[in-house]
């Protein structure tokens, strides 16, 4: 007996403060006017904003052209995995029927594309992103090196998929020569995308420092070479490509492309003001119904008292 008690005793926990959970702690407690007023303060924010998103999405003007089908010889033809670098174009010809004001931003839109896939997600190398390690490869499966070891750069199924259709804008003015519109292919990412996320390998010559790896399978150039006009737009620093490393949420996704700069509009302010709205409206109805439910419940609470 006196074996087992001092076996009872060595399993006890420690007399600290801690173990004996005798720590001091702040109990929440929430008054119904508190919680009525930030249910208050919420609401009035969020149909503040939403309003205003609402008014300034008035003034954008939106023109979507689907081009999957016209362009079903091009769509034939990528069927082929091995036609990736056959070049096919078809044209598409629309008409504004009033002029875009400020500035116009280009999308491609995509349907049915799961970008949020757990594996496709995870098939990146952030360490190779950032310039600070062109072998390391290790996380990029089924896409880390090709068929004889070479590693690839970029490596991974995200960068391997990237969107490569290249769109051109162009107008007739009292002519039958397209005069192809300006766009600019800078300042469509996040700053911290840009600035943050993704570098370059220090080097001031990139096919120099993309040496002893390879151009993913699906690409028709290394990524050194995917802008030959502005040799700052190359390498893991291009725009086109950071904007597609980031991943959508949903299957059907959009992501800018090209901007025509003039003047600064708020262009996706319809969904956003929308989810506002209705996220105000909610919040609103539940404060008048909490409110309701109080007054019934302080009421009640008073009439017995008096009894």
């Amino acid at each position: 007996m006196k074996r087992t008690s001092e076996e009872s005793q060595s399993r006890l926990p420690d007399n600290s403060a801690l173990k004996q959970q005798q720590l001091p702690a702040y109990w929440l407690q929430l008054t119904a006017t508190g919680v009525l007023s930030g249910f208050f303060a919420t609401g009035v924010f969020c149909l503040g904003v939403g309003i205003i998103l609402i008014l300034s999405a008035k003034s954008i003007k939106e023109i979507e052209i689907k081009y999957t089908k016209i362009c079903g010889n091009c769509a034939k033809l990528r069927e082929d995995a091995t036609n990736f670098d056959k070049e096919c174009t078809c044209s598409i010809p629309f008409y504004l029927s009033e002029t875009m004001q400020g500035n116009v931003y280009m999308y491609y839109k995509l349907y049915g594309f799961y970008q949020n896939l757990y594996r496709y997600i995870l098939s990146r190398s952030n360490s190779q992103l950032m310039g600070t390690d062109l072998k390391d490869v290790g996380t990029c499966a089924p896409f880390s090196k090709s068929h004889d070891g070479t590693p690839i750069a970029p490596c991974g199924a995200i960068a391997n998929s990237i969107f490569n259709d290249t769109i051109i804008l162009s107008y007739n003015l009292n002519s039958s020569i397209p005069i192809e519109v300006p766009m600019l292919r800078s300042g469509i990412t996040w700053w911290t995308d840009k600035y943050v996320k993704f570098r370059n390998p220090r080097s001031k010559n990139l096919s120099i420092a993309f040496a002893g790896t390879t151009k993913p399978p699906s690409w028709a150039k290394p990524v050194y070479e995917l802008d030959q006009e502005d040799p700052e737009n190359n390498g893991f620093l291009n725009d086109d490509f950071i904007v597609w490393m980031r991943a959508a949420a949903f299957p059907t996704f959009k992501k800018l492309y090209r901007r025509l700069n003039r003047i600064q509009y708020f262009t996706e302010g319809l969904p956003a003001g929308l989810a506002y709205t209705v996220t105000g409206a909610v919040t609103w109805l539940a404060f008048f119904s909490m409110m309701a439910i109080h007054l019934m419940l302080k009421d009640r609470k008073m009439f017995f008292t008096e009894q």
